[in-house]
């Protein structure tokens, strides 16, 4: 039996005692594992600078520096998001439907917990913390197994995290880490069919692929965002930009950052010259079609890689298109399920764009930066579902429970006995 095996199966066996507790009981260890991050903050820090000197001195992006990187500002703010987890509706035990059969029996839908979920993420050290405090909300047990690049910071949020589990009477093992970055211990992780009920990768592409290559046990994915913003021809071109500016620059890294901007040919006179203007003013490279360069001939020519791409970097891909159809196109072509927005005053155009794609998230008129759960009223998220299964979208606490059915009788039987 290998180390991984048996940290596996000391979580799946402290599980129970996480799906037993109150919501009273939840938020008191939500609360006492805030205080503890807190508590620990120059130790974080001191870790997370160790991962963000090692990521330096490899050459890592600005944009995946900032992922990395911590501060006490940061911090606060994860020790906050677990409050607000704790704040939440507790999902365990919900009824969601409940009926009485013409037989008299009454069948009820009840929340539970799926058990113990298996968290594979890059870099964010944040996730340690967010993904913890959802499984333990929705009652699981969490196996956390982070990147090589964050995992000084991980394991020491982690200590304090398990620190507060102790101090609850609580065993450790519901949140486990796994300190072996080695794909290796992946693939063995991915494969614990008697132990792992879910899988969730958050990460790039090429982790994505690997984990949904590899894993024998379900898997929810959080695919690459290439989301798109389109501005229609009856958009409100200042609202259109400051649509454009911050879900481009506001963060570039992160997956709801806008990636592609489809602009209708009737406005792109206008706009696109200011749009690119603003950009390359913020250092955002700009790649377009040939329309795009007609009117903005300092923009580098775009290719279908670019359309597809998930830069996560200071690049935007442009295009012109004729018109909303053809930017509802553009989209299923290239887009990858995420967050899409539109931008218009059109209220028909609006309600077309919403029903004609199935993306995880539709905005109109809000930036893309709004698609995070935290924003969408969850508190933290486990991630972003671009997989259309019992979770769909930014997953909080609810979408870490499923429903079962509860049937109550009086002693009712389906045949004469």
């Amino acid at each position: 039996m290998t180390l991984l095996r048996d940290q596996a199966l000391a979580c799946r066996d402290a599980a129970p005692a996480i799906a037993a507790l109150d919501t009273a009981a939840k938020q008191r260890l939500l609360h006492r594992m805030a205080d503890a991050l807190l508590a620990d903050t120059a130790l974080v820090l001191a870790a997370n600078a160790i991962d963000m000197a090692a990521a330096q001195q490899n050459g890592t992006s600005t944009a995946m520096l900032d992922r990395l990187r911590l501060d006490a500002g940061r911090l606060t703010a994860v020790a906050e998001a677990m409050r607000h987890v704790a704040g939440l509706p507790d999902p365990v035990g919900l009824v969601t439907r409940r009926e009485t059969r013409p037989n008299g029996i009454t069948v009820e839908r009840v929340r539970i917990p799926l058990g113990v979920i298996a968290m594979i993420y890059e870099a964010r050290p944040n996730v340690t913390a967010d993904a913890a405090a959802l499984c333990l909300m929705a009652g699981n047990a969490a196996i956390l197994r982070g990147g090589s690049d964050a995992m000084h910071s991980n394991l020491a949020i982690a200590a304090a995290l398990r620190r507060a589990l102790r101090e609850e009477g609580l065993p450790e093992a519901v949140v486990t880490v796994i300190d072996d970055p080695g794909r290796d211990a992946m693939v063995e992780l991915l494969q614990l069919t008697d132990i792992v009920d879910l899988a969730i990768p958050r990460g790039g592409e090429g982790l994505i692929r690997f984990v949904a290559e590899h894993a024998r046990v379900p898997v929810i994915k959080h695919y690459k965002g290439v989301c798109h913003l389109y501005v229609d021809r009856d958009a409100d071109e200042t609202l259109a930009l400051d649509l454009l500016i911050d879900g481009k620059t506001s963060r570039p890294g992160v997956c709801n950052a806008l990636e592609t901007l489809l602009v209708h040919h009737d406005i792109a006179a206008s706009f696109i010259p200011k749009a690119v203007a603003a950009l390359h003013a913020r250092g955002v490279e700009v790649r377009g079609d040939d329309a795009t360069r007609i009117l903005a001939p300092e923009v580098r020519v775009a290719t279908d890689d670019d359309y597809a791409a998930e830069f996560l970097d200071l690049v935007i891909a442009m295009r012109v298109v004729p018109d909303i159809d053809d930017a509802i196109t553009h989209i299923r072509r290239f887009g990858s399920d995420h967050t899409e927005v539109i931008a218009t005053c059109d209220s028909a155009a609006a309600d077309r764009f919403v029903k004609a794609l199935r993306s995880a998230v539709v905005m109109v008129n809000a930036s893309s930066r709004f698609s995070d759960g935290g924003e969408l009223g969850l508190g933290a998220e486990i991630g972003i579902s671009t997989t259309r299964l019992h979770a769909y979208g930014p997953m909080g606490a609810e979408s870490l429970t499923v429903e079962r059915f509860v049937v109550r009788g009086e002693g009712q039987t389906r045949h004469p006995v």
